[in-house]
């Protein structure tokens, strides 16, 4: 097992091994004292520290997230300035990425399908319905623009972009051949479908790991973002749509679009000087 530094042509980023398991540890940390600052300043507001407003719980959500992005940001410049593309802002070729997405889609839902024939999966994200989606038009916008479009970008920054990318630089050799970045893809997955530990029932945590490490594959195939973020909205979409809504299929495909359009306003300019390596 050895860590060599990337080349120029590679889409692994600089930063170190090391910086995985200190992310994971400076997200939980930072994300929780985010949530911990929200609540105390909801409860000052009239919310309640056990059962906090949907406000309250949008914004404490968010600061998790954004807490998880400043501790991969503080970790991948410890080494030097990463760039947009070192967390795979990267332009990629439309059929590239429309293939990746088609196939991974079908993986993940083909999977879940079977799993949860075989284990009779009910229940559904609890995560919604905290967010107080059926209570107000204004709480259901801002429920689905977190979970829509906020969750997916944050999530993949640093799931995908930063911890992956850190994780693939370790070689592990096995009869001759490199199952590093595997292993990087199956360790992610299982810290991915952890990390929903709070919101979705137990028995949904092994095909968002599976999802996850989906999503991994697709960042490391495509050397790109930008599919994993649109696969990762797309799933958020059908199951917010779907199982908390009851919404029909314009209702659903007007939600992912309008998210599309979002991230894409959002993170299309990152990676717009960045050459595509797909």
């Amino acid at each position: 097992m050895s860590s060599q530094p990337p080349s120029p042509a590679s889409d692994v980023p600089p930063w170190r091994p090391w910086t995985a398991p200190a992310g994971v540890v400076l997200a939980l940390a930072f994300g929780g004292l985010a949530t911990i600052l929200v609540d105390i300043a909801g409860h000052a507001a009239g919310s309640s520290l056990t059962h906090p407003t949907p406000a309250v719980s949008i914004i404490g959500d968010i600061g998790f997230d954004l807490g998880a992005v400043t501790a991969a940001l503080y970790l991948a410049s410890v080494q030097g300035r990463p760039s947009p593309a070192d967390f795979g802002y990267r332009r990629v070729r439309l059929p590239v990425a429309a293939k990746a997405f088609g196939l991974a889609a079908i993986s993940y839902y083909g999977l879940t399908a079977i799993y949860g024939t075989i284990f009779r999966l009910h229940g559904s994200d609890k995560l919604p319905s905290e967010l107080g989606v059926t209570h107000s038009t204004a709480a259901l916008v801002a429920a689905g623009a977190f979970v829509c479009v906020i969750a997916p970008i944050a999530e993949e920054f640093f799931f995908r972009g930063f911890l992956f990318g850190a994780l693939r630089r370790v070689r592990i050799q096995v009869a001759g051949r490199d199952i590093g970045t595997w292993l990087a893809a199956l360790v992610t997955g299982i810290l991915f479908g952890f990390a929903h530990l709070g919101s979705a029932p137990l028995q949904y945590l092994i095909p968002l790991g599976f999802l996850g490490f989906v999503l991994c594959i697709v960042r490391w195939r495509t050397r790109s973002l930008y599919p994993c973020m649109a696969l990762h909205s797309a799933n958020n979409a059908l199951a917010l749509g779907v199982n908390q809504l009851g919404w029909n299929a314009p209702e659903i495909v007007g939600l992912l679009l309008a998210s599309w359009l979002v991230i894409a306003a959002v993170t299309l300019p990152l990676g717009a000087r960045t050459p595509s390596l797909a």
